[in-house]
């Protein structure tokens, strides 16, 4: 089964389950992820699509009735889009909490493996970087802004997986950083790759916030695909160790900063490229953000092959022509 399987990282660890031979149950309520997203697969014959919501355990239950049984779960349902972190924050917590704790409580039940996405977010606001699988997390005063209600979100499940492993599950936990592909949400709620490359469609500036020297580590979503699919499919690491309780920081080691993206996509995008404007942005956003990828190397035998340039022109050539 996989939580949030109309969305991004969902959609494409769909039809990578998919193309491996499992039946797959994606549970959506369609209202960040599309439809769209799994139109050339909803009629395949090992897939059950149910539109319902993650915190209704009623909704769980219909994906297992579905298949018959659930060995597996992806659990990749939660509210993302850092607007909404500020605007929506009760939302943001009650879904990606209360959410999560369902799903989990199903996985105890099935005796089902639990692999949950959480988020670099859930680090807070860490100054130590690269940021490694196990360093600790730091939050600033709940008064100051609305921004951690994801990420202090994200800790807390990742706490509540760490009690269900101390209870015997296996649940593993993966932290996809900054992933980005042809599926992507690109209006204001969306990534910001999303919303350079609408931008350049919509042939207006890109907005980079702030003065744009914040950096990130952008990667493709077909690498961020590998590394779930390792998480969910091993039984034990590539090294011999037990994953049960195991974190995994997914992402590229190649940082950037966000208006070298945008001029990255202008290279990409030719005689459509279009003005940065710099401006605005969000309370709480991080200076850095680099993952130490060292313990998905050592485990799930990892890492990501898809540069900036390669990925960048993969997505534009998606978005450009159409499917």
């Amino acid at each position: 089964m996989v939580t949030g399987g109309a969305g991004l990282i969902g959609s494409s660890l769909v039809n990578r389950l998919l193309d491996e031979g499992h039946r797959v149950a994606v549970l959506d309520n369609f209202w960040r992820g599309s439809p769209d997203n799994l139109t050339h697969v909803k009629d395949h014959p090992r897939l059950r699509i149910v539109e319902g919501d993650v915190l209704h355990e009623t909704d769980l239950q219909r994906c297992y009735e579905a298949l018959g049984s659930v060995d597996l779960i992806h659990h990749l349902a939660a509210i993302n889009g850092t607007k909404w972190f500020h605007e929506a924050a009760i939302d943001v917590i009650d879904v990606n909490v209360n959410g999560t704790l369902t799903a989990l409580r199903k996985a105890i039940e099935w005796d089902a493996r639990f692999v949950l996405a959480s988020s670099p977010e859930a680090y807070g606001e860490s100054e130590r970087m690269p940021l490694k699988a196990e360093d600790e997390s730091r939050f600033p005063s709940a008064a100051v802004h609305q921004r951690f209600s994801y990420g202090a979100s994200k800790y807390l499940d990742e706490v509540a997986v760490h009690h269900a492993v101390g209870q015997g599950l296996d649940a593993r936990i993966v932290r996809p950083f900054n992933g980005y592909g042809s599926a992507m949400v690109s209006d204001d709620y969306g990534q910001v790759v999303g919303m350079f490359f609408r931008a350049v469609l919509e042939q207006r500036p890109m907005i980079v916030h702030g003065d744009g020297l914040q950096t990130r580590s952008f990667t493709h979503v077909d690498d961020l695909v590998d590394g779930f699919y390792l998480a969910g499919q091993l039984d034990r690491g590539v090294d011999g160790s037990s994953l049960a309780g195991a974190s995994f920081n997914l992402g590229t080691t190649e940082e950037i900063a966000v208006r070298e993206l945008a001029e990255a996509v202008n290279r990409t995008v030719g005689t459509m490229a279009v003005d940065m404007v710099l401006g605005g942005g969000h309370p709480g956003d991080s200076n850095r953000r680099l993952p130490d990828v060292s313990t998905a190397s050592t485990q799930l035998g990892w890492s990501s092959s898809t540069t900036l340039e390669a990925g960048l022109a993969r997505v534009w050539a998606r978005l450009h022509t159409g499917p």
